[in-house]
């Protein structure tokens, strides 16, 4: 079922580090693209209302699916460590566990999510122009999280087992299936936020049946009955204990980002859709640096696994370099045509000219994104996931939301989101001055004498 995998400790290091990132980058690319259907169509046949509606209840979405994501990993983790082991039939309990957990999730976090709608979006301040579309949007969406989940415990399953390739189709497929709903329920049948989020609960609909038929018709590379399917108090630990501090991280950034659209809400609905575009914007731009930073958070491990600290220091460097080609390209193109980058998701020009304001002092954190990114990686590689958490916080909740803040009044007397662009990279800032710090502190002690000291724990 999969291809073998790319030998990440010899070769030349740049080819081999590119080869390895390159299908990172195709999945990361097909997430956001299906994230940004519903706004791009919304965008083209409705008003700010429903824009500023559908780009709240993603950023909602979005941090719910981070939990989920997270707590995938944990399963992917806990299955791959058994099929490396040669246990098939801890594999497919363990397998059985995660399916048991995620249905557990779903009846619990469902009805939570229905009931929890319109609190959530008063809270978040949403424009009264914008709340009976945005709840309609989280209502239908919310419906759709048993799909989420069903989908994501199958895809943790495959990539568990070492392919990555069969989730990125089911993406690709789902993605189309989204497009398609968008064009048919709001192009043709103008159903605006509602039909947008229909075709997002169709999409997912269509990628966990397509998941479950690849996995009938092709089998597991395991003996697995449906008897396995219930939560093994071991195996649920071991996926809650990995994947809850990835989730808690995920969601950290998530959470920053809706607070700060909570206070561009209270500006008004035209600010509000903006900054929805704008983050739509940079969610394909981060994906080269998300898509380096996983492949050298493996390459740096397994080298310092195989007692080659250099070669995974030179997994960084190379991993910095490939990134920062996008993020400057995307900086320079941003300053010159930032109107016809946001004019690609909506015809108001209102929102064009407002979300070109955000756009170009906030894409200068592309350049720092890219170094930050990937020492993230290569720390998480060398075992010291936690200094990611650390700088996170310290960048969100002491820099970036407290400036946000602050910026509100200058942006509404200038009528422009460019003092609030500039609050992005300066607390960027702060988080690649916490890992540079810590860069030099880890190598000046030496990447050898500290994997032997993470062995002998």
């Amino acid at each position: 079922m999969s291809k073998k995998p790319i030998s990440l400790i010899e070769g030349k290091i740049s080819t081999t580090l590119l080869r390895f990132a390159l299908p990172f980058l195709a999945a990361n690319i097909l997430q956001v693209l299906y994230g940004a259907i519903d706004l791009l169509i919304i965008g083209r046949y409705c008003d700010s209302a429903a824009i500023a509606a559908v780009s709240i209840g993603s950023q909602v979405m979005m941090t719910l699916l981070g939990l989920i994501i997270g707590i995938s990993t944990g399963s992917t983790v806990l299955i791959g460590q058994k099929i490396g082991e040669g246990d098939k039939e801890k594999a497919a309990r363990s397998f059985g566990s995660a399916i048991a957990l995620f249905i557990i999730l779903a009846i619990i976090i469902t009805p939570a999510m229905l009931a929890a709608t319109k609190p959530i979006l008063n809270l978040m301040n949403t424009p009264v122009e914008a709340m009976e579309y945005a709840k309609q949007y989280l209502i239908i969406c919310s419906c759709g999280i048993p799909f989420i989940l069903g989908y994501n415990a199958v895809s943790g399953f495959f990539r568990g087992i070492g392919d990555s390739k069969t989730p990125m189709v089911f993406v690709f497929v789902s993605s189309c299936a989204n497009l398609v709903g968008d064009i048919i329920l709001v192009g043709f049948l103008r159903m605006g936020a509602a039909g947008a989020a229909l075709a997002t609960v169709f999409s997912q609909f269509v990628s966990l049946l397509m998941s479950v038929i690849y996995v009938v018709k092709k089998g597991l590379p395991f003996e697995f009955h449906a008897s396995y399917i219930k939560p093994v108090r071991k195996a649920v630990f071991f996926i809650l204990k990995v994947g809850i501090p990835l989730a808690a991280q995920e969601m950290l950034v998530n959470v920053s980002f809706l607070i700060i659209t909570t206070m561009v809400n209270g500006i008004g609905v035209v600010a509000s859709a903006a900054v929805g575009i704008v983050e739509k914007i940079l969610g394909f731009v981060m994906m080269p640096p998300m898509a380096f930073s996983s492949a050298v958070t493996t390459m740096a491990a397994q080298n310092i696994g195989a007692k080659q600290p250099k070669r995974a220091l030179s997994s960084l460097k190379f991993g910095i370099l490939y990134s920062l080609i996008f993020g400057v390209a995307i900086t320079v193109g941003s300053f010159i045509s930032a109107e016809t980058i946001t004019g690609i998701f909506t015809k108001e020009q209102d929102v064009v000219k407002m979300a070109a304001t955000y756009l170009r002092p906030y894409s200068t954190d592309c350049i720092l994104i890219c170094i930050i990114f990937l020492m993230n990686g290569y720390f998480n590689g060398c075992g010291k996931s936690f200094i990611t958490l650390v700088h996170s916080m310290v960048a969100t909740f002491g820099f970036r939301v407290p400036l946000c803040y602050f910026s509100l009044e200058r942006c509404i007397a200038a009528g422009s989101l460019t003092p609030m662009g500039w609050c992005m990279p300066l607390a960027s800032i702060s988080s690649l001055i916490i890992t540079g710090v810590y860069f030099v502190w880890l190598n000046k002690k030496g990447l050898a004498a500290q994997q032997e000291r993470l062995e002998a724990q």
